[in-house]
């Protein structure tokens, strides 16, 4: 087998790992509440109180996934991560009360606490420059594919109406993280890289002084409460406030969620031909665009032009979703360091894992508040973050900016690699591309 039918039958089992996970998450995640409800008996509120508190370990997992990464492997630590979900989960069905329930799910939170930073170092090891892009589309492509046929198979299974269904469900996602973690382990993943100097300065000091990785984290933050809209406040906004039917919430989630399986792959492989920081702070603005567009229907009193104009908004949101998601994702893992990727991405995932524990609180309360301030602080989030990526990008490695620039320097002493300096600007993100290189 040659080189290019090698990488090309491990990016497939890679894909198939993928669709394997989502579907068995896709299964599980819409039943998580009332599965514990349904077996333990025990109110609502405290079944989401003991969830909560034992997926803050996942904050505790995040750091450490980060060091393993760096000394065993990228793999190693992804599929450490699906045998401790998979072990919590077969747990499940012996949960009778609160203590036991609490234990359960903290294994799984410590499983998922690793796997943001884990599986993007883990993507970083197996592909380059704009394959990288690629594949990351293709992974969230196939992943809201499998979350949505989960969903199906869930559905079905609850139809049934009985014990066994819910049993059957939480068995059958177990079994999907065996699978996927036998799949992970035929992926042949380079070793960890590593030299003495390496393994005497590496550590998250050099992460923490690595500072427009930190800014990179930081511009994130605004961006990441953004997506939370969709399952947080989108549903109280568009029913209590605008009035709209019960039924158009599954809709519009179908609608985002069909959306990205549908178009991720193709829109960024188109995205490939610019620069990633331009892509990316492009779907910021369109994000701010959407939120600007659903505080604007409070004033809309037709019921028609109501939900035609909910409906324009959630594709605004998807648009977005579809320039930013994988391009950031391919954005920062180039511009982690090779001897600390994996110490940078867990710092960089506390960008997503802090705003998802607070958008709860933080969003109701603002939509509480007021409507109108909740959508206008989150424009006025999401183009901040969008106006000031442009500005950091000269301060990023060109490898980061770039999708096809060439591999990066050899690291210096200290464990970084050294950013090489970008091109001149041009303005806008579409533009012709100059002979040879990469249309800015």
């Amino acid at each position: 087998m040659n080189a290019g039918s090698a990488r090309g039958s491990m990016r497939l089992r890679y894909m198939t790992a993928m669709v394997v996970d989502a579907t068995g998450s896709g299964m599980y995640l819409p039943i998580s509440l009332l599965y514990f409800h349904h077996v333990t008996g025990l109110p609502i509120v405290q079944v989401g109180t003991i969830m909560s508190a034992a997926a803050l370990l996942s904050l505790v997992s995040n750091p450490v996934a980060g060091i393993l990464v760096d000394r065993l492997g990228a793999r190693a630590v992804v599929i450490g991560g699906y045998l401790l979900r998979a072990a919590g989960f077969a747990c499940y069905p012996l949960v009778d009360s609160p203590v036991p329930m609490f234990f359960a799910v903290a294994v799984v939170a410590l499983g998922d606490g690793s796997f943001p930073p884990s599986i993007q170092s883990l993507v970083a090891e197996i592909a380059r420059g704009a394959d990288r892009d690629r594949l990351i589309a293709a992974q969230r492509s196939l992943r809201n594919a499998g979350l949505g046929l989960g969903g199906l198979f869930a559905a079905a299974a609850l139809g049934w109406g009985s014990d066994v269904a819910y049993q059957a469900i939480v068995l059958t996602s177990g079994a999907a993280f065996l699978v996927t973690a036998g799949l992970m382990r035929t992926i042949a993943a380079p070793p960890p890289a590593h030299d003495s100097t390496a393994r005497i300065r590496r550590g998250y000091r050099l992460v923490f002084r690595n500072r427009p990785f930190l800014a990179l984290t930081l511009l994130n933050v605004p961006t990441a409460f953004g997506y939370m809209v969709l399952s947080v406040s989108l549903p109280v906004y568009v029913t209590q406030d605008l009035g709209a039917p019960n039924s158009i919430v599954g809709v519009l989630y179908a609608v985002n969620t069909i959306g990205i399986a549908v178009l991720q792959i193709p829109v960024s492989g188109y995205l490939t031909r610019y620069r990633r920081t331009r892509a990316a702070a492009l779907g910021g603005a369109v994000f701010c665009m959407s939120f600007l567009l659903f505080e604007a229907l409070g004033l809309v009193s037709s019921d028609r032009a109501l939900i035609a104009g909910v409906f324009a908004a959630t594709v605004l949101f998807t648009v977005g979703e579809l320039l930013h998601g994988a391009t950031a994702s391919a954005l920062v893992a180039n511009a982690a360091p090779e001897y600390t990727r994996g110490r940078h991405l867990a710092v960089y995932q506390l960008s997503w894992a802090v705003p998802t524990a607070l958008a709860p609180a933080v969003l109701t309360s603002l939509l509480a508040l007021s409507p109108a301030v909740m959508w206008l602080v989150l424009a006025a989030g999401v183009a901040g973050s969008a106006l000031t990526l442009t500005r950091l990008e000269p301060r990023l490695p060109r490898q980061a900016v770039e999708p096809h620039a060439s591999p990066p320097e050899p690291s210096t002493a200290d464990g970084l690699a050294k950013p090489a300096a970008l091109e001149p600007s041009a303005p806008g993100l579409p533009g012709a591309a100059p002979p040879g290189g990469v249309r800015r």
